[in-house]
């Protein structure tokens, strides 16, 4: 007798976007994080980002198996649609510049430049 194979079930997700980022170098680095350096790299990027918890976010920062890059001081994150670029983030780096560098859209614009002020010419 043979079984009948069970069918595939489908779970469908708001996300948009997926970074990754790598449990053993969170672990190793123990937070540097956020605003207070106190935060993991993991947990800083969902504050920032404003990215939910579970399948109703639009952004989803998961935790990964390690990628065998090894870092000092640093944790390696990388977006699931360019894996083929990992990104090595140091520790207390800026979670904007973070965020760019993934290539993360979260909704939010960018503050204008203010414009160039020419120097007044003074004569005396």
């Amino acid at each position: 007798m043979s079984k009948t194979p069970k069918p595939f079930k489908v779970s469908k997700t708001r996300w948009n976007e997926v970074v990754l980022v790598c449990r053993k170098c969170s672990k190793k680095l123990d937070g540097g994080f956020g605003p207070d350096g106190d935060k993991t790299l993991k947990k800083a990027l969902r504050r920032y980002l404003h990215a939910g918890k579970g399948r109703k976010a639009d952004l989803a920062v998961v935790g990964a198996d390690c990628f065998d890059v090894c870092p000092k001081n640093a944790v390696v994150a990388v977006n699931a649609r360019r894996p083929e670029e990992l990104l090595i983030v140091p520790a207390g780096a800026d979670l904007f510049e973070v965020k760019a560098r993934l290539g993360l859209d979260d909704g939010r614009r960018l503050k204008r430049p203010l414009p160039a002020i020419d120097p007044v010419e003074t004569t005396s």
